[in-house]
């Protein structure tokens, strides 16, 4: 049969407390789950942590990348073109969505509920997030998406138009000055999908390219638990 896709890497901040709920984070092209880790520790000084939060930051496995002529680069899936004006690779974008799955699968294994689960990313991430929560796992807690967007006539728009279901709430951050990603894709995948029944935000930063910022995470961290609360404890 078939060659099961060995487990992704990962790079894991265990909570400091009890283990209630986990936290996926996406790197961006080219990026690692490691890399992203310590980008984002170098940023706030620290891991980004919690009291009963999980974070995993798995690595995409390298394959060939058409952006880059062919080599091989640490990406969720292919692109024909860095733009969101031609069509999705889907065939790379669907077989991630099976081995992302069954990282949430691990999670849920390990007593964590669905809804107690959040995925986003960076960049590439945000857009694997989007793809992985609104096509096949709308009882997620949340999704977000910094400096991502999807193309024109994505998959999940196509999904959604025939959708009845609550949608996991997007957040959603973007530089203006981003020179790889534009604002503009941003603005009008963040429309798009409000338009199509889901609860967004956008948060707008003046000057910032293509990266992240404190601000931001900052702003990310109190979403986060805010999607999450810590559960009380059960009396017996």
């Amino acid at each position: 049969g078939m060659a099961v896709p060995a487990a992704l890497q990962r790079s894991v901040v265990f909570p400091a407390g009890r283990h209630t709920a986990s936290l996926i984070f996406l790197h961006g092209s080219g990026d690692t789950g490691r890399g992203a880790r310590a980008w984002i520790k170098q940023i706030l000084s620290q891991d980004m942590s919690f009291q009963h939060v999980k974070v995993i930051y798995p690595t995409a496995p390298a394959r060939p990348y058409t952006p880059m002529k062919g080599a091989l680069s640490t990406v969720w899936f292919d692109r024909y073109k860095i733009s969101n004006d031609c069509p999705e690779h889907i065939e790379s974008i669907d077989s991630m969505c099976r081995q992302l799955t069954d990282l949430i699968n691990d999670e849920i294994k390990n007593g964590i509920a669905k809804n107690r689960i959040l995925i986003g990313g960076f960049s590439m991430g945000g857009g694997m997030a989007m793809h992985l929560a609104y096509r096949f796992h709308q009882d997620l807690a949340g999704v977000f998406a910094l400096s991502s967007f999807l193309n024109k006539d994505s998959a999940v728009y196509q999904a959604l138009k025939q959708n009845e279901s609550v949608l996991p709430e997007l957040f959603q951050c973007h530089g203006t000055a981003d020179e790889l990603v534009l604002y503009s894709w941003g603005e009008e995948t963040n429309k798009m999908l409000k338009s199509l029944g889901v609860s967004t935000s956008l948060h707008t930063f003046p000057n910032l390219n293509h990266e992240l910022s404190r601000t931001e995470i900052e702003k990310l961290k109190i979403w986060i638990v805010k999607k999450l609360p810590v559960e009380a404890t059960k009396a017996n």
